[in-house]
């Protein structure tokens, strides 16, 4: 069967649930950025736990579909791919309408997706701030409000994925920073607004996985120095986190969980 991949092509303001399809399947989760790095660890794990997946990716065609087939091979039609750009807001809502499409429900939404480089300061420019913001905070917003009624009907959660350097400003980035710390207010926001059907909460990962073109180690070691557990955390431990969430955490809504090896508790 050839990969089922989609765009985002509609602009529709409301997206409606769909009466007679499904309701009573496999639990269903959209997870942005899912192809590559942390968001295939979490697409892995959801998976492995039962759901049934919808993988957003920009341009990672290839890791895409690898991890379509991977999944599909364990469980057949499983899994289904959506490709856009998330900072065309317009298009946002078709992520979830074609999530619905095709499995008739969505049980939990995962904001994995990011943009990060540095912004210093006197080299930045207004182009920088959309991306960093666009991607980090404005579609994550924007995709939960096209995911909500979808997300009620289910009594699902939304997860954000933000970064220790929400609380711990990282020097050079301050723009990527603002919009990991808004994403955090925004997930203790949400989680008022949105419940008491759905809940909200957010990831908040240490050092993971270094940047691809960090290649720094003694800046690399020296924050593994830092953190009380005296390694790099891995993609796996973070999904689990977001599994965690997503299935066995009724009663957890509007917190941050920092999967950080206990950086966050050191000065």
């Amino acid at each position: 069967m050839a990969p089922r991949v989609h765009g985002t092509n509609a602009t529709e303001r409301r997206v409606a649930v769909p009466a007679d399809r499904e309701r009573h399947g496999a639990k269903v989760a959209l997870v942005t950025g899912g192809a590559r790095r942390i968001g295939a660890a979490i697409a892995r794990a959801l998976h492995a736990d039962g759901m049934r997946l919808v993988i957003h990716h920009r341009a990672s065609r290839e890791a895409a579909r690898a991890l379509q087939e991977e999944l599909n091979a364990a469980r057949s039609d499983s899994v289904m791919l959506v490709r856009g750009d998330l900072l065309d807001i317009a298009k946002l809502e078709n992520l979830v309408r074609e999530t619905l499409s095709e499995f008739g429900r969505l049980d939990a939404l995962v904001n994995n997706a990011s943009s990060f480089y540095p912004t210093p300061i006197g080299r930045t420019v207004e182009r920088d701030w959309d991306d960093l913001v666009g991607v980090n905070l404005k579609a994550p917003f924007f995709l939960a409000q096209a995911a909500a009624g979808a997300l009620r009907h289910c009594r699902g959660s939304v997860i954000n994925v933000a970064d220790i350097y929400a609380d711990r400003p990282l020097a050079s980035h301050a723009v990527y920073c603002a919009a990991k710390a808004g994403l955090l207010a925004l997930t203790k926001a949400l989680a008022r607004d949105l419940g008491p059907e759905v809940r909200v909460n957010a990831i908040s990962p240490g050092a993971i996985l270094w940047p691809e073109n960090d290649t720094d180690e003694v800046a690399q070691q020296r924050i593994v120095s830092r953190t009380p557990l005296k390694r790099v955390g891995s993609p796996e431990e973070v999904a689990a986190a977001v599994r965690f969430l997503v299935s066995d955490a009724a009663f957890v809504s509007g917190q941050v969980l920092r999967i950080d090896g206990g950086r966050s508790v050191v000065p």
